[in-house]
């Protein structure tokens, strides 16, 4: 495993592109002030301009979906929030999402919670992602109320391949397509028909993780734009503007270098630490990485940071215990800590400590 000469994100991150050494995502923000953010402004007012003001903005109640909703708004748009219900929704995610209700009509979509937790333990144990029923939701649902509503217009926050990294290429895009959702989305290869007849799922408990059909899309021209490609993304100045406008903010986990992202899941750990796992990087190595392009800190410290808390278990995140996350899914900690070690790539690390694999460069 190697990382990124620039930040700390490593080679096994999945779909990363790296060119002499530097990660895709530091190309990316490389090439920001080349960018006229100007005229992409003005881009952004005449798609507004195109669509009556009208859209939606899909949210978790956090300091993204908060400042987009207040941007947007400045812009004079009529925004709908929508909310995927998560899978484990904590009291400070409670609190975010009814203080952002206080600025744009919001509407919640909470499916079926006994086929949730079944696909929370069927995403952990078939793929090693306890949230893909969330990453699945968080597309669907806000195309399903698009269709429902009559309002084609969506916007979601950053473009993951220009922030985070990816393949060379897909950091310009603007629009989030179907085509994107799919090598993107967070489905791992799972679809949401294939998971029909187990543990008792019927097809129509899966119609809020699937799009609508694609006629249904093309025939009321719904497209889905990220924001950040039209005004500059900046994580901090999101969080900034957020907690000025009643955003409540604290460190979810050991295993997080920021208090102000990832709030309002309680799995979002469980989540984290999988990807740790299977990668060798978690939440605080992504973190940390972008602060290291703003010039907030130094790779020399992320390092240390990494080497001594990147994919810390979560015996808490957010307040909520490990055992409370597990009882609400109806898993056995016996049943849970097979399916981590069957998705633990152990060429990566050199021993385990506290539930915490160490790797091998730190060992």
């Amino acid at each position: 495993m190697n990382r990124c000469t620039i930040c700390v994100m490593p080679d096994t991150r999945p779909d990363t592109a790296f060119v002499d050494g530097v990660c895709s995502a530091c190309l990316s923000y490389a090439k920001r002030p080349t960018i006229d953010w100007g005229a992409r402004k003005q881009e952004l007012i005449a798609l507004l301009d195109r669509h009556n003001g009208r859209c939606i903005v899909p949210s978790s109640g956090g300091k993204d979906s908060t400042w987009q909703v207040l941007t947007l708004l400045e812009l004079g748009a009529d925004v709908t929030i929508v909310t995927a219900s998560t899978c484990h929704l904590t009291p400070i995610g409670r609190a975010n999402i009814d203080n952002l209700a206080r600025f744009a009509r919001t509407i919640e979509v909470t499916p079926n919670r006994s086929v949730r937790a079944k696909l929370n333990r069927l995403g952990l144990e078939l793929v090693g992602d306890i949230s893909w029923p969330e990453h699945a939701s968080i597309f669907t649902t806000p195309f399903r109320i698009a269709a429902d509503l009559g309002i084609p217009l969506i916007f979601y926050g950053e473009n993951p391949q220009n922030q985070y990294g990816g393949p060379l290429g897909t950091e310009e895009s603007r629009q989030m397509t179907r085509r994107w959702t799919q090598e993107f989305g967070g489905f791992l290869g799972l679809r949401a028909s294939d998971l029909v007849g187990m543990e008792g799922i019927k097809a129509r408990d899966m119609a809020d993780y699937e799009l609508p059909p694609q006629r249904d899309i093309e025939l009321l021209e719904i497209e889905a734009h990220f924001l950040g490609q039209y005004i500059e993304w900046d994580s901090h100045r999101n969080a900034d503007v957020a907690v000025r406008n009643g955003m409540q903010t604290v460190s979810p986990s050991i295993a997080n270098w920021w208090s102000h992202e990832n709030l309002d899941n309680a799995q979002t750990g469980i989540h984290d630490h999988l990807k740790y796992r299977k990668y060798g990087f978690g939440r605080l190595a992504a973190q940390i990485s972008v602060d290291i392009r703003k010039g907030l800190t130094s790779r020399a410290r992320a390092l240390e940071q990494v080497a001594q808390w990147d994919g810390a278990f979560p015996y808490s995140y957010a307040g909520v215990s490990f055992k409370e996350m597990l009882n609400r899914i109806e898993m056995s900690e016996g049943r849970f800590f097979d399916a981590l070690n069957r998705f633990t790539n152990w060429d990566l690390f050199a021993r385990e400590e506290n539930s915490r694999p160490i790797l091998k460069e730190f060992a």
